[in-house]
């Protein structure tokens, strides 16, 4: 083999080596940056694997939002009317968080089955209600018909 040839292909080693490093952390970072959507009877099942951050939806329960005297932290329970999951939040909630309207957080489980959110999104119109809510609304319903 010629030195010439050699090096071309120390090159294109080198080069391929680069590209599926590169590939390797785009994929790891995609991954780790990855957030899943589950219904509260999603969370009941058991669906909620590990530990990693998720978005909870479905609609604020009435008479369920209790504000900490003295603090932001406010605690409400989310349901699909199937099954509901107690949330708690601190921090300033959306001008449009009200109870009987569709929610969706970000967080994650705790020990004890509660869900702690870092977030809290809430619709912005009468008409509107997020896909990922609106669907599992839809599917606790076609459950509870069985």
């Amino acid at each position: 083999m010629t030195p010439t040839r050699r090096r071309r292909l120390l090159l294109i080693g080198v080069v391929l080596a680069g590209v599926v490093v590169s590939a390797v952390l785009a994929l790891r970072a995609f991954q780790l940056n990855l957030q899943y959507f589950f219904s509260p009877t999603q969370v009941a099942e058991g669906e909620v694997g590990d530990a990693r951050a998720f978005r909870l939806g479905g609609m604020v329960l009435e008479d369920s939002v209790e504000r900490a005297e003295g603090s932001l932290t406010v605690n409400f329970i989310v349901t699909d009317y199937l099954h509901s999951v107690p949330v708690s939040y601190t921090g300033v909630l959306p001008d449009l968080f009200q109870e009987g309207k569709g929610v969706v957080t970000l967080g994650r489980m705790d020990p004890s089955g509660h869900f702690v959110a870092e977030e809290v999104l809430a619709k912005h119109d009468e008409n509107y209600m997020p896909p990922e809510v609106a669907e599992a609304l839809e599917q606790a319903r076609e459950r509870e018909q069985l």
